[in-house]
This record gives C-alpha cells, sequence and structure tokens, in this order.
C-alpha cells in the first residue's frame, strides 16, 4: 500500500475488536458479516474460524464471493449517542484466501498474530483453516472533529 496512514488511524484500526467485511458476488450482490481481524501495518486478517457456521469453510458467501470478486471493505467504527463521537474506519482493498499448506509462513504469522489478540482463537485449530486476507489499496479515517479541523 502506497497511502501514509497517520499513527491514530493505526491505533484504532488496531484496538478495535470488531469489524464489518463487505464483499460482492460477480453480478455484484453484497454481503455483510461481522469479523474479528488482526492489522499488521501492512494487511488485515480475518480467519473463517470454528464459530458455528452453516456450510464448509470453501462455500461461505464471503469466500466465494473472494474467489470471483476479491474487492472489499472493511468497516470498523465507534457508534456513541453524541454524533460529536462518532469514529469510523473505511478499508478498501483486495482480498484473497491464504491457505495453510500453499501459503503456510503467512498463515501461521496471521495466526499468531489472531492468537495474540484474541484468546478465544487460542483453544481453536486455527492453523487448519483458510484466512482471509486484505491488501488495503485506500484506508479513511472520519470524525468530527476531522472535518472541523478540516475547515
Amino acid at each position: 500500500m502506497t497511502q501514509e496512514i497517520d499513527s491514530t488511524t493505526i491505533e484504532f484500526i488496531r484496538i478495535h475488536r470488531v469489524a464489518r467485511l463487505a464483499t460482492a458476488n460477480a453480478e455484484g450482490q453484497p454481503t455483510v458479516v461481522p469479523v474479528c481481524y488482526v492489522f499488521d501495518s501492512a494487511n488485515v486478517y480475518t480467519p473463517i474460524d470454528e464459530k458455528p457456521k452453516s456450510v464448509q469453510p470453501s462455500l461461505l458467501q464471503r469466500v466465494r464471493n473472494i474467489e470471483v470478486n476479491p474487492t472489499v471493505a472493511l468497516v470498523i467504527d465507534d457508534y456513541s449517542e453524541d454524533w460529536n463521537q462518532l469514529v469510523y474506519v473505511l478499508v478498501r482493498g483486495t482480498a484473497e484466501i491464504v491457505s495453510p499448506v500453499g501459503d503456510a509462513v503467512e498463515h501461521a504469522r496471521a495466526v499468531a498474530l489472531l492468537r495474540e489478540k484474541y484468546p478465544q482463537y487460542r483453544s481453536m485449530e486455527l492453523e487448519e483453516r483458510p484466512i482471509i486476507k486484505i491488501k488495503p489499496e485506500r484506508i479513511k479515517r472520519w470524525a468530527p472533529a476531522d472535518e472541523l479541523r478540516a475547515q
């Protein structure tokens, strides 16, 4: 990614625990799901974990969407009834599926980062499951205070 990201935005992304991942199929039909993730300042990783799923990992809609249309968006936000406190970060980028077999080194590193951030993942067999890698192309942070400073 060539875009410079300020330290406030990097910290916002790193400390938050959940985001919403938007994918779309070949026809542009969107799917949005909440995800756990890590950000290593270059890429975002989100696992296909062991939480109950109705289908095999490779058949999940988000995985099928990425395989035919790798363009994705990820939103990380803070909501407040005081709308002067609203903040969000929008990450637009390209996603790919990182396999524990084909991409063993990167996959193992992502698993270690995920387990460090989320203790729940320490008892899951993430090393056997695919991980979604998002390569950011644009990261935008928005907050009312940012808008006031820009005027």
